[in-house]
């Protein structure tokens, strides 16, 4: 069986593939940009208490 988080990949894949036949390039260019953005600007928002907890916890996670 899939994991859900190999689902939720195999989706985005999908829906990334079908974006690219219907939205025009300088739109779909936007919508990652975006998607990239999003994630980015909420990290540099965060306290650096918070930051180091974000760290911390990626760093526990690669370990296990």
């Amino acid at each position: 069986m899939l994991t859900s988080k190999t689902k939720v990949a195999m989706g985005g894949v999908a829906l990334g593939v079908i974006a690219l036949w219907l939205i025009p390039g300088w739109i779909l260019t936007l919508l990652v940009l975006g998607a990239i953005a999003v994630p980015v600007a909420a990290y540099l928002m965060l306290d650096p208490s918070q930051r180091r907890k974000v760290r911390a916890r990626g760093r526990k996670r690669l370990g296990a």
